[in-house]
């Protein structure tokens, strides 16, 4: 392209070290079903993190200036935006990504290029108006200067006091008591009995860990009222292929994998690996020790032929240690609380529909140490973030 050319060249003539990358946008939209904007947006982006991964730069300078704020400004109301969206663009934004310009007019960096007659190149693609931001920058926003000569000014201006107040409602929010994990938030329900600016904003923020497209505000609707009434252990599905679940106490907002959880494995010292879970480590020793975090301690001598590791079944029973009786597996976990997405990803130990132990959550009263054991199993449990 005749800007890539050009910037190479300049990049040349004045002993500017440059790198030249080159991105699929349209095999990314059809893929991930974006718009091409989204798409180029994301390859972009995509290659700043990577020069700055690799060290090759530790800031990356964006060229937008006031003009292009204000575009974005009203780009963002007109598609439904909130304040945040409101306050357009960020000066600098996550420590690394600059803005210099972005309070500079159009006008003043064109006449600072015609006073010292600077050779430059304009975009080949700005002048299609199929483009969303070139039909602003194009057809309205010359429409809106004729009639109001500050408008690019006043938008900008009413972006910075969005911004101000953005910040204050940002202040008020506390995200202390969300449970985080590699693949999920949990957010107590509690938080949705709040004003609705601030649940809007915790989901936001939860919902900003899996994706970088903006969540439409239907989306934080439907979040809000599933939380608020639907039923216990109901899922919804979101975009990016975001799952939304009502768990007891708390909504949990993840992308949950589907892993491969068949199979058996029999009991044996040493180590299993269960694909899907993790690893189990099991000791035998003569010493009784206090059962440390993440260990099982039981009675060796109890064990009984044919134990097999594997995940639930339907008809399994169990008896909970000093409980008294058995029930089925399905209702313990309902007495625990276990949340449903996760009940088929918890190993057990089996003979036929008989659960001797739920890993690293309960033993049965069949397998518990007495004063009068010698032998006991040691069990570690060492799980995959799920």
């Amino acid at each position: 392209a005749l800007d890539t050319e050009f910037v190479m060249q300049f990049c040349k003539d004045n002993q500017i070290r440059a790198y030249k990358f080159k991105g699929e946008a349209l095999k990314v939209a059809k893929e991930e079903k974006l718009t091409v904007e989204q798409a180029a947006r994301k390859v972009r982006y995509g290659v700043f993190e990577t020069v700055i991964k690799k060290g090759l730069v530790d800031k990356i300078a964006l060229a937008h200036h006031q003009n292009d704020q204000a575009e974005t400004v009203l780009l963002n109301i007109i598609r439904g935006a909130g304040l945040n969206g409101a306050r357009g663009m960020e000066p600098v934004r996550d420590g690394v990504y600059i803005r210099p310009l972005l309070n500079t007019p159009r006008e003043e960096i064109m006449s600072y290029i015609d006073e010292y007659s600077l050779e430059y190149v304009e975009d080949e693609t700005n002048q299609d108006t199929t483009y969303a931001r070139n039909y602003i920058r194009n057809i309205i926003m010359p429409a809106l200067r004729k009639q109001f000569k500050a408008v690019d000014k006043n938008i900008v201006n009413f972006s910075k006091i969005c911004a101000t107040d953005d910040d204050y409602i940002n202040s008020q929010i506390d995200l202390g008591l969300l449970i985080e994990t590699k693949d999920y938030t949990k957010i107590p329900l509690t938080y949705f009995y709040q004003n609705e600016s601030i649940v809007n904003r915790v989901l936001m923020r939860v919902l900003a860990r899996f994706t970088h497209q903006d969540i439409e505000r239907k989306h934080l609707k439907m979040m809000r009222e599933f939380a608020v009434e639907a039923n216990n252990g109901s899922t919804i599905n979101l975009p990016m292929k975001i799952k939304v679940s009502k768990e007891y106490e708390y909504i949990t907002i993840g992308q949950f994998k589907k892993k491969n959880l068949e199979g058996e494995h029999v009991f044996k010292k040493g180590r299993t690996i269960l694909d899907g879970y993790g690893t189990i480590r099991i000791l035998e020793s003569k010493v009784r020790t206090e059962p440390k975090l993440h260990q099982h301690i039981i009675d060796a001598t109890k064990m009984p032929a044919g134990a097999v590791w594997r995940y639930r079944q339907e008809g399994d029973i169990f008896s909970p240690l000093n409980m008294g009786g058995t029930k089925k597996l399905k209702d313990y976990f309902i007495d625990k609380k276990v949340p449903q997405r996760m009940r088929d990803n918890i190993p057990v130990l089996a003979v036929g529909n008989r659960i001797l132990l739920i890993a690293d959550i309960e033993i049965s009263d069949e397998l518990k140490v007495t004063d009068d054991t010698v032998r006991f199993y040691k069990i570690n449990y060492e799980k995959d973030l799920i």
